[in-house]
């Protein structure tokens, strides 16, 4: 199968598995925070404490539905993110076709492997170019360690803008070329700071949309 076929194939995988997936329709999701212009100083002293608190855990993980979209490419699928330190392995899958393909990498030095794609594997020195070229997906894995978390992406450009809640927390974040909005967020609960639900990411026609049915920090 040649490359185009490949990515035809990916984007339409991905795409028939809308029908099992809950739709990320925004017109079904909570309204998003209010941006404000200045934030308390004890609101402040929270998200600097909630950022801390994220920067040493080095194990954590969240499973929930992602939808991409590049120009003519994209689909909807379930993902399944698995971070340890630097090292990440992140699964997507088309439930009704039962096709699965994993991405693994390192977030510090951007090399990556593609398994589960016609050809066998795939591997590069930029996972992001990896998932790329094989499906026509543009999604920042390198940086998504970061923003998924609600956080400012380290070892990387500054953000150019970062726009916050009432709570202190990052509303908007434009950083390397992508905008990201966060949307809707989990509650504290336990030891598990806030976290954010629903995230979506623009840079040009590629976007991404992610809602996360859940998280866990720590070892499984």
């Amino acid at each position: 199968m040649n490359m185009m076929s490949l990515k035809v194939a990916f984007a339409a995988a991905m795409a028939v598995s809308l029908s099992a997936c809950v739709s990320l329709d925004a017109r079904k999701a909570p309204a998003a925070p209010e941006v404000v212009t200045a934030v308390s100083a004890e609101a402040q002293q929270v998200e600097a404490a909630r950022v801390a608190a994220l920067r040493v855990q080095p194990a954590w993980s969240f499973q929930g539905r992602v939808a991409v979209s590049k120009g003519r490419n994209g689909g909807s699928g379930r993902i399944d993110w698995q971070q340890q330190a630097r090292q990440y392995v992140v699964s997507l899958s088309a439930p009704v076709t039962r096709q699965s393909w994993t991405l693994s990498g390192d977030s510090q030095n951007r090399s990556g492997r593609l398994d589960g794609v016609e050809g066998g594997p795939r591997q590069g020195e930029d996972a992001q170019q990896v998932l790329l070229e094989a499906t026509g997906w543009d999604i920042p894995v390198n940086q998504l360690p970061d923003w998924v978390r609600g956080l400012v992406a380290e070892g990387a450009m500054g953000a150019e803008r970062i726009d916050r809640d009432a709570e202190g927390r990052p509303r908007r974040v434009r950083q390397m070329g992508w905008d990201i909005q966060f949307l809707d967020w989990y509650p504290a609960e336990g030891d598990r700071p806030v976290l954010p639900r629903r995230i979506e990411a623009v840079n040009g026609d590629a976007k991404v949309r992610l809602l996360v049915d859940g998280w866990v920090l720590g070892s499984p």
